[in-house]
């Protein structure tokens, strides 16, 4: 009744069957329980997908076809209720076809039962290569610009700026930590699964980020003004999300990016239930390079007191003022901070290394190489620690004893 009139009788993948290749992310385990599966999320994620509804006993059961060639030799049961007693068998059975089905979509829905997911859909309208199909170029291209657009959203879930940095870059990425993408379609298209439970103030950041790129888009080429930039920040617009458009459409004829709520979990508020598609085409580029520009100069600098751990001095002879290179403990969402100090601000940084004490130092965080550079040093001191914190970073210092340079010439890069 489910079952494709060409899948064979035994237990084996038919030809045509497919795995999907998670290239960026883990494979989501073992398939979903028919018993958590809500026939209503089923259906809905079968017409996402284009499947088409094709009779059924109305009230009890509706049959479903995918769409494409594959339309006659398959189809699915889904029950409209779980009110009877058959309707958990019937969804098995519908799982159980799914995993078996060639259909290209049929992964995907699997996918997004597991995890309830909200799906984000990118596709470039690129030409065709001398075997019919886009080239590995930009397929390497659309996966690189998606990254890029997942984590510029993801930043703005954490705060607004104009441009980010390094600043809670790492956080950032640990988010997206359950993202799932599928491979490159064709070299076209690309599809991303945010997990709804960590993942949706992601989701629900892009979708107003790039609608409100495409209206400022939109004003500076009527207008030739960049006001609508300025603004479009508080929507979670920055550098990186202008960059990482500006990556996506490079090379194409256009692009277009689809967001689609999982069904599992509904519509975020404040947000429509079908978003409509946002395009970006080649005419675009001047606009999102000259914004992007824009962010990177007007970012002020940010007032900060950290705390880290001295991992390099570098200054040009015995004496003078010299680089040093902390690992940030606390007080700025960086990695690392490079800072300039003058000779005795030099030498208690030197003391603070050697007998594995951090540093606290107070400066402004520069825009200026990505939030990694410290301006106007003042307040240089070592902090007290208790004996196992003192252990571990004279361990660290230990394990990177070849970054002590104090007599290296030349600059840190």
């Amino acid at each position: 009744m489910h079952r494709s009139t060409e899948e064979p009788t035994g237990g084996t993948v038919p030809a045509g069957g497919r795995t999907h290749p998670y290239a960026d992310g883990p494979d989501p385990g073992p398939g979903p329980d028919p018993a958590g599966v809500d026939p209503a999320v089923l259906g809905a994620l079968l017409r996402r997908h284009g499947w088409h509804r094709r009779g059924g006993a109305r009230g009890r059961y509706s049959r479903w076809v995918p769409p494409g060639p594959l339309a006659s030799a398959t189809s699915l049961l889904v029950p409209d209720t779980t009110a009877f007693p058959d309707s958990e068998d019937l969804v098995a059975e519908a799982l159980a076809a799914l995993t078996r089905s060639a259909v290209p979509s049929a992964r995907d829905i699997l996918v997004a039962l597991t995890v309830p997911s909200d799906e984000i859909r990118w596709w470039r309208d690129v030409p065709e290569g001398a075997s019919g199909a886009a080239d590995w170029t930009g397929a390497d291209q659309l996966r690189t610009a998606a990254r890029q657009i997942l984590l510029a959203g993801s930043l703005a879930a954490r705060g607004r700026a104009g441009h980010h940095g390094a600043r809670h870059r790492r956080k950032a990425r640990n988010a997206l930590d359950g993202t799932l993408v599928g491979p490159v379609d064709d070299g076209r298209g690309l599809t991303a699964f945010v997990p709804v439970t960590a993942g949706r103030a992601v989701a629900v950041q892009l979708y107003a980020a790039l609608h409100a790129a495409r209206e400022a888009v939109d004003y500076q080429r009527a207008t030739g003004g960049m006001e609508a930039f300025d603004a479009a920040v508080a929507a979670g617009v920055s550098r990186e999300l202008t960059e990482a458009v500006v990556a996506l459409v490079r090379g194409s004829e256009g692009t277009r990016i689809t967001l689609a709520w999982a069904p599992a979990a509904g519509t975020p508020e404040g947000c429509p239930a079908s978003p409509e598609p946002v395009e970006f085409s080649p005419g675009d580029l001047p606009a999102l390079r000259l914004a992007g520009a824009r962010y990177l100069r007007d970012e002020p600098a940010v007032a900060v007191r950290i705390t880290g751990a001295v991992v390099r001095l570098r200054r040009s002879g015995p004496r003078g003022p010299g680089v040093v290179r902390l690992r940030v403990l606390a007080g700025a969402e960086v990695g690392h901070v490079r800072i300039e100090l003058d000779e005795e601000a030099y030498r208690i940084a030197g003391h603070a290394h050697l007998v594995g004490l951090p540093l606290r130092v107070e400066g402004r965080l520069e825009n200026r190489g990505g939030f990694r550079r410290l301006s106007g040093a003042s307040q240089v001191a070592p902090v007290q620690v208790d004996e196992a914190e003192r252990d571990r970073l004279m361990k660290s210092l230990q394990e990177n004893v070849d970054f002590f340079e104090e007599a290296c010439t030349g600059e840190e890069g």
